[in-house]
């Protein structure tokens, strides 16, 4: 195992009508920004029980958030962050949502030339105005985590960053909400998680056995309870656990003391930021491809998930592993997932190529676990995924 510090200062307030909490939770003198999505918050009841707890502050409004958070968006919102002289941030939505408030967060303190430079100059924010979250749809763990990603629309880039002051104050998780969310937006939820525990735990043996053991559980545990959560969202103890370990896949936990991946997002961002396909379905198209690629370096791993979390016993370690990623797919597939590009568009001709040179213009040269993965392999990768 690898040496490591690990340090995640966010309060977590779980279970049914925790929302009515969040006053308490709120410096008494501060002036809120309250920041939602499309609105839907405004018709599933979240919106009026946020604002009866926050009955006795002084709250702005921001709403429009779109999924995969716009920077120009964002800058709007800024506007409002200055002229309004906010002095904290709630975020009541998805993985979008909060992570639009980080960026806006580390933006309040950015002393640079543009806020954009926060995604493209590698460095870690380390001041940034409070905020806190009440979390509508699980799938990104944002609300337990010290990172973001922003995709601007000029350029179709999504891009990613974070650092040490952008952990939540607090996250709200009530598991009542998860009713009213389309199933589109469950299987998606589902999908997300399940790559984010994949991408710290498929890579080599470390001899991290508890991490293992973590990762292993929130994998069973999604795949355990994804036919109920989908047939009935109202499933409390389903969702629970569905909202729950959405969380516990990307807080931090099971990646310490050991390596991570992360090329699947890499190249999962440049297609949602080219086509605009949703998130988790880019990761969908991306993960089969990348496991079958790098099959080789990573076949211990892929052996043993397979083992442990799909009970395949027979057969070499190659065919185990080859079972293991047979077993992703039809997972994603399960649960309404596509994994092919062209499924999705018929304009990919060329993607390859545009990914590859994207990644060498950034400099990106060794992605993955071993950071030998050029953007020539990146290219095969998306190519096998079409």
């Amino acid at each position: 195992m690898n040496n490591f510090e690990f340090k995640n200062p966010t309060k977590i307030i779980f279970g049914k009508g925790k929302i009515a909490n969040l006053s308490k939770e709120i410096p008494a003198n501060a002036k809120i920004l309250l920041l939602y999505g499309g609105g839907s918050i405004k018709s599933n009841g979240v919106y009026e029980q946020v604002k009866k707890a926050l009955s006795s502050f002084d709250v702005v409004e921001f709403g429009g958030i779109p999924a995969n958070p716009e920077y120009a968006v964002l800058m709007e919102a800024l506007k409002v962050i200055k002229s309004e002289k906010i002095t904290f941030l709630l975020a009541v939505g998805g993985g979008s949502v909060i992570d639009g408030t980080k960026f806006l967060s580390a933006a309040t303190e950015y002393e640079g030339e543009t806020p954009w430079d926060l995604l493209t100059s590698g460095k870690p924010s380390l001041k940034g105005m409070p905020f806190g979250t009440i979390l509508t749809l699980p799938a990104t763990g944002s609300e337990m985590n010290s990172g973001y990603v922003i995709t601007r629309k000029e350029t179709k880039e999504k891009l990613a960053s974070g650092g040490p002051a952008l952990f939540p104050l607090f996250s709200i998780l009530d598991p009542q909400v998860i009713s009213s969310i389309p199933q589109i937006q469950i299987a998606n939820g589902l999908v997300d998680a399940f790559t984010h525990v994949m991408e710290q735990y498929m890579t080599y043996p470390a001899n991290g056995l508890l991490q293992d053991r973590f990762a292993e559980s929130i994998l069973q545990t999604l795949v355990e309870i994804a036919p109920a959560i989908l047939k009935n969202p109202s499933d409390y103890n389903a969702a629970s656990n569905f909202m729950w370990s959405c969380t516990m896949a990307l807080n931090g936990l099971i990646g310490e003391g050991v390596p991570g991946d992360w090329a699947v997002h890499m190249m999962g961002h440049e297609l949602t930021a080219m086509f605009g396909i949703d998130h988790a379905r880019t990761l969908a198209i991306i993960a089969p491809s990348h496991y079958r690629y790098n099959i080789e370096t990573k076949k211990e791993k892929l052996a043993q998930y397979a083992e442990r979390v799909w009970g395949v016993t027979n057969g070499t370690i190659e065919e185990k592993a080859k079972a293991g990623i047979d077993k992703t797919e039809e997972f994603f597939h399960s649960v309404g997932i596509k994994t092919k590009l062209s499924e999705y568009t018929a304009e990919f001709a060329g993607t390859a190529e545009i990914v590859s040179k994207r990644f060498t213009d950034r400099g990106w040269m060794g992605l993955g676990e071993h950071q030998k993965l050029a953007p020539a392999d990146a290219a095969k990768i998306v190519e096998m995924s079409y």
